[in-house]
């Protein structure tokens, strides 16, 4: 987060569309691949220069560059290359954008976040994906390297399903739905996390398990709010009717991610709510817990009032009390005190204070 407020910094004063690379937050090297497919054949490069990824272009069947922390020098040349607007650019470049879908004619830009649990600490990564493609090709911008499209790439590898004999806007649809499938394995982690955290709560409220319910809380805030705008990117995909380079068929298709996004955010509501009543269910033992501590408190303080007020009584330094001289008075003091104790114990129990 304290990245993404120093990035939005560095923004105040540019005129729209620069690409600064001080605030994009991708300094290392970008790491560009392609792979080109069609329904006869495909082919897979790696380690390419943009040029060199680019300049395939228009042979015939889909092109699909992937390009790994992205840099200014292969940002301008895409652009003039492909004529794309030079706020599309800036988006590309400068993360902690919004996912958003946007039809520029000719090419579509869509953006959306891939999250993912870090293996290492188990916190939520956020990862934004830019997604462009025109008639012919695709290209996908990531963070870093890594992701969720491995079994799409199995997929055209060994021609399974329809991917090969799609266009572009299919192959678009293909990378949405592994995100959307990548949010549905994340949610299924934390409903296991969710329900450890309910069995341990109920057979034992240990103390730290409230920062087990915190943790739980601010995953499910923040995998809400990377997730609910994907709704509107899918929703304006499908409704891009105008533009021929999507076709009928993969509209079809994206009216099921879209009842998919819509299902693991209800999901992640209800996880929500889930969270909030195991809150309230901590604060109420603990309450409980408290409360039983009180009554046994108030029980001895009850019980030893009476008790204090004898021995005040028989603290009194007057010189003519009756008791003082008796040779028994000292145990019969004793007894009493003993007496008016197991009394009110009995009293208690018969009340069922304890």
């Amino acid at each position: 987060m304290s990245r993404l407020f120093k990035q939005l910094t560095n923004w105040i004063g540019q005129p729209p569309g620069t690409l600064n690379p001080a605030s994009s937050g991708m300094m290392a090297e970008p790491r560009i691949t392609r792979m080109e497919y069609s329904p006869q054949e495909h082919r897979e490069e790696a380690e390419l220069t943009i040029e060199q990824a680019l300049s395939s272009l228009g042979s015939g069947g889909v092109s699909w560059i992937n390009i790994d922390q992205v840099d200014v020098p292969t940002l301008r040349f895409l652009g003039e290359r492909l004529g794309v607007h030079p706020l599309v650019l800036e988006d590309i470049l400068h993360l902690g954008q919004r996912p958003k879908l946007d039809d520029h004619g000719e090419y579509i830009h869509a953006v959306v976040r891939m999250v993912y649990s870090d293996s290492v600490s188990g916190e939520l990564v956020s990862e934004q994906v830019s997604i462009l493609f025109g008639e012919g090709y695709l290209i996908t911008f990531q963070e870093r390297r890594g992701d969720v499209f491995e079994r799409i790439r199995e997929r055209i590898r060994a021609g399974e399903g329809r991917v090969r004999t799609m266009g572009a806007d299919y192959l678009a649809y293909a990378l949405l739905d592994a995100i959307v499938d990548g949010y549905f394995a994340l949610v299924e982690s934390i409903d296991g996390e969710v329900d450890d955290v309910d069995g341990r709560l109920l057979e034992d409220a240990d103390p730290n398990i409230i920062r087990e319910i915190h943790d739980l809380k601010r995953k499910l805030i923040l995998l809400r709010k990377q997730i609910w705008p994907v709704r509107e990117v899918i929703n304006t995909f499908i409704r891009s009717e105008d533009n021929p380079m999507v076709s009928s068929d993969t509209r079809l298709y994206l009216r099921d991610v879209y009842e998919h996004i819509i299902q693991v955010t209800e999901m992640v509501d209800s996880f929500r709510e889930v969270v909030s009543s195991l809150h309230d269910v901590y604060l109420s033992i603990a309450g409980n817990r408290m409360n039983e501590v009180m009554k046994v408190l108030t029980i001895f303080a009850s019980i030893f009032i009476p008790l204090t007020f004898v021995a005040g009584i028989y603290g009194m330094n007057f010189e003519y009390m009756p008791e003082l001289s008796w040779r028994g008075g000292y145990f019969a003091a004793l007894g009493l005190m003993l007496m008016i104790a197991l009394g009110m114990l009995l009293l208690f129990k018969r009340k069922k204070w304890f």
